[in-house]
């Protein structure tokens, strides 16, 4: 018998490997890495004050460095499935190359 895994756990896994893809192209170019911090700066100026928890969680692991935002973002635990879902790492990738992943993880999952 297949087990069934439920939508929000092949999300979950999803946004992780993306999350991966996204690691690695942050190690092969660190200036990236700025984008994090810049998104999270731009959306509290853009909470009118009331600045969501989640931002300041995303600034707190982003000022621990490069290395700790990018093995939290890519682990697997509760607290980093539930981060993931408010990424700062919007724009890291291109749209070409987060089209590719999706297309190849599209096509990996109907396969199984």
């Amino acid at each position: 018998m297949t087990a069934l895994i439920s939508d929000h756990v092949k999300y979950d896994l999803r946004s992780r490997e993306m999350h991966r893809l996204i690691a690695n192209k942050i190690r092969n170019q660190p200036a990236l890495f700025q984008i994090a911090i810049d998104n999270v700066e731009r959306w509290k100026e853009l909470s009118s004050g009331h600045v969501p928890f989640y931002l300041e969680e995303w600034r707190k692991i982003l000022g621990h460095g490069m290395e700790f935002a990018l093995s939290f973002v890519t682990e697997s635990s509760p607290e980093a499935d539930r981060l993931r879902q408010s990424t700062p790492f919007a724009g890291v990738l291109s749209p070409k190359e987060r089209w590719e992943f999706l297309r190849k993880w599209k096509e990996s999952t109907l396969s199984t």
